[in-house]
């Protein structure tokens, strides 16, 4: 089975088997958001468990 291409760039595989995301709206039009909520969206967060099926069978995981 083929990784999808565009889950390899975006997911990465914690130790204990969890999967972190980055979040989304902090690539382009920043001047009119405001810094704590540029720097929220700063962290790195967990994929939720209802998503973490999809997103193991998308990099061809079991």
């Amino acid at each position: 089975m083929k990784t999808n291409s565009g889950a390899k760039k975006r997911f990465t595989l914690t130790g204990t088997g969890k999967i972190k995301r980055k979040h989304a709206f902090k690539s382009h039009i920043l001047t009119k958001k405001t810094t704590k909520q540029k720097r929220n969206l700063t962290h790195v967060g967990l994929v939720d468990k209802a998503d973490t099926g999809n997103v193991k069978k998308m990099l061809a995981m079991k």
